[in-house]
């Protein structure tokens, strides 16, 4: 697979100059609006490029928060929907949006995939680069690895939860490994505080000062999708909808594609 990011600047040329984007999203109403999303990370290299097309094209202005999909971390989505901060959209991974939507603070029916991703591995440049590309190798990584940092949003759950007690390193690993929390893992390997960072590809690679070893191998990688859904108390659902629409669109894959994620509208 392929993990370059491609220049946006050769993306726009291709496709997305504005009269091709005002073309694939008519705005939907008369009025210009203020949409209030909340975003996890995972999506955001993504969400950042494409915000301020659609705000062009249609005069709508998209206010931002962001936090992680899981957890109790004072930023984290649910912590801020559970304290009754006021959004039109959350995006976040699905096991997340599920959750909200059972609780009733996302509207039923109201879920779009806009993009997959899926979990890598960086760490800094100029020290040996790691053997990741197989079960066994990343194994004897993670027992290697003098400090791991991890997320502790969905794919730190995964791998806390899951990878590391099916690979038997979990004891090990223990008083080595650290849950990150309202920081992206590149910036702790950046600044020395981990050997070794786990995060979504996508949180990963706009790092440009790391070294990106690659993704998890297949037989143990977890492919999340990160979606969109209305939330329950939102004021502008309809543009809400309509901006959402825009994510997952067509128009939208190649630079979606470009920071490391699978458009869900490339299925």
């Amino acid at each position: 697979m392929r993990w370059q990011r491609r220049a946006v600047v050769s993306l726009a040329a291709g496709w997305l100059s504005l009269g091709l984007l005002a073309g694939a999203v008519q705005p939907s109403t008369a009025h210009a609006a203020d949409i209030r999303v909340v975003t996890s990370g995972g999506f955001s290299a993504a969400y950042d490029q494409l915000v301020p097309l659609y705000e062009q094209a249609t005069g709508h202005k998209v206010i931002t928060a962001r936090g992680a999909s899981m957890g109790n971390a004072q930023d984290a989505i649910p912590s801020r929907l559970a304290r009754g901060e006021q959004f039109d959209i959350v995006i976040l991974a699905d096991a997340g949006l599920e959750q909200l939507i059972a609780e009733g603070k996302v509207q039923q029916g109201s879920r779009v995939d806009l993009a997959r991703s899926m979990i890598g591995m960086s760490v800094r440049k100029g020290i040996p680069k790691p053997d990741i590309s197989s079960v066994e190798a990343l194994k004897q990584t993670l027992l290697d690895a003098k400090s791991i940092a991890y997320s502790a949003s969905a794919s730190g759950t995964y791998l806390a939860s899951e990878l590391f007690p099916r690979l038997g390193v979990a004891e090990q690993i223990k008083d080595k490994a650290t849950r990150i929390l309202s920081e992206r893992v590149g910036a702790v390997v950046l600044r020395g505080d981990a050997e070794i960072g786990f995060q979504q590809v996508s949180e990963l690679l706009p790092f440009k000062e790391l070294e990106f070893v690659g993704p998890l191998p297949d037989e143990v990688q977890q492919r999340v999708f990160f979606s969109a859904g209305i939330a329950a108390a939102a004021a502008e659902p309809d543009v809400a909808r309509h901006f959402i629409r825009f994510l997952a669109s067509a128009a939208a894959a190649p630079l979606v594609r470009s920071t490391g994620m699978e458009p869900a509208a490339a299925r």
